[in-house]
């Protein structure tokens, strides 16, 4: 496989191999675009933009790359690294024949991409710092949001290594974040987070003192909360297997991810209880299942396993298995305790192994109907799934229930956090008699 890389006026043309896998690799270079005519991409000829491209298709994995104990800190700096390796065509030959300074730009080379890549440690930072993170199990959105955050603070200081630089390196991303990113507190949190782990856990690095970073304000913010009367209004506009959902995060409090999340095996009839298992924290909590629920639930769980049965006559009927269980129970992927309780309308394909099976239903799917339920009600409240989460908060407490209680329906780490429910209960301000009332 070669990928040819041509030096043009208009920037570098990358022509790669007619494979999907390829194609998307050249993608997540910054700046790159399609060229439909021409069957190429177009990227940026700067020097960031190569060492981009260099790792992307070097993360392939697809070429030969000699060994080498070059560590992070020798590799040149972006305004340092040779240009890649091109290979010379007829329109290229033509257009330089008249210009020496064009000409000069313009290099011999048919080689596969190993000869066009820079010397650099065997296994790249970004891909060490990926690894790292799944060796701690972190979720997949973390990864996914730290990940972003990598590439971002690469971006900002223009390809350095992170091995070269100092607390006040740090310093300077994160306080651009909250100066010209106008970011919020949690997001400028989670990119400090994002970074101290990649020095001390990939690196190995103890970060010196990164100084004074300006941060970006903490809102006091109120969660929203619907009343009984707007709780029951949405669920009824509502139809089907949403409104079942619907019904299952205001009668337990669970986050929508949690209860899309749910198998077969976590609802305990007999207890009337539902298991969380690894919840927000990595954490496995127990909370009520609402006695109005177990008729439906059970209905419902009916229809799901004729479902599950067909697609297992039709030779499908897999999903996926958390961790390493799958190796130690093979079959597992198919037994009814292992189905999604709330699956997918269509069978989903495993990108990984192949299999064919069925996801559980995606969160944009109950998220749009309760949003359009919403607009259909009248309510000028910004309403959400996980209102009826703040909702089942509050009015446990209104009912007399005692907030430790209701900490451990919600699975909160600190009382603290479920004391914000306190300040919007009918109680307080919101619950003395005005004057005017009386007159």
């Amino acid at each position: 496989m070669v990928i040819a890389i041509t030096c043009a006026d208009r920037g570098l043309e990358i022509r790669v191999p007619p494979d999907p896998v390829y194609d998307k690799a050249v993608h997540r270079v910054p700046g790159c675009v399609r060229d439909i005519e021409g069957g190429c991409w177009l990227v940026p000829d700067q020097p960031l933009h190569r060492l981009l491209l260099l790792r992307a298709v070097y993360e392939l994995k697809t070429c030969n790359v000699p060994e080498s104990n070059v560590e992070e800190e020798d590799i040149p700096a972006p305004g340092k690294l040779r240009a890649p390796s091109v290979r010379r065509d007829a329109h290229s030959e033509k257009k330089s024949s008249g210009s020496g300074s064009a000409a000069a730009r313009v290099v011999q080379s048919a080689a596969p991409v190993s000869a066009v890549l820079p010397v650099r440690s065997p296994r790249p930072l970004r891909v060490r710092f990926a690894e790292a993170l799944g060796a701690k199990h972190y979720s997949d959105r973390t990864c996914e949001a730290y990940l972003r955050w990598f590439d971002r603070f690469a971006l900002y200081h223009k390809g350095r290594s992170p091995a070269t630089m100092t607390g006040k390196d740090i310093n300077a991303f994160v306080t651009d974040l909250a100066v010209r990113g106008d970011v919020s507190s949690s997001t400028q949190n989670q990119a400090l987070a994002a970074i101290i782990f990649l020095y001390r856990t990939v690196l190995g690095i103890d970060i010196d003192d990164i100084g004074e970073v300006i941060r970006a304000k903490k809102p006091g913010l109120l969660p929203v909360v619907l009343s009984r009367d707007e709780v029951r209004t949405i669920i009824s506009l509502l139809r089907d297997d949403r409104r079942l959902i619907a019904h299952v995060l205001y009668g337990t409090g669970l986050r929508i991810t949690e209860c899309l999340s749910l198998r077969v095996q976590d609802i305990d009839f007999e207890r009337n209880e539902i298991l969380v298992r690894n919840g927000k924290g990595a954490k496995d909590r127990v909370t009520m299942l609402p006695r109005t629920l177990v008729d439906p639930l059970k209905s419902h769980l009916q229809h799901v396993r004729s479902i599950h049965e067909a697609d297992l006559k039709a030779g499908w009927g897999k999903v996926p298995i958390p961790g390493a269980l799958v190796r130690k129970y093979p079959n597992a992927s198919t037994d009814w305790c292992w189905q999604w309780v709330f699956p997918q309308e269509r069978r989903w394909k495993d990108p990984v192994t192949g299999d064919e099976g069925r996801y559980h239903m995606d969160e944009s799917v109950i998220q749009r109907a309760v949003h359009e339920a919403v607009l259909r009600a009248g309510l000028t409240k910004r309403v959400s799934c996980h209102t009826f989460r703040h909702s089942f908060a509050t009015h446990l407490l209104e009912s007399g229930y005692d907030i430790r209680t209701v900490q451990e329906l919600l699975g909160h780490s600190d009382v603290k956090t479920t004391m914000i429910y306190t300040h919007v209960l009918n109680r307080g301000p919101s619950g003395v008699k005005s004057p005017l009332d009386v007159l």
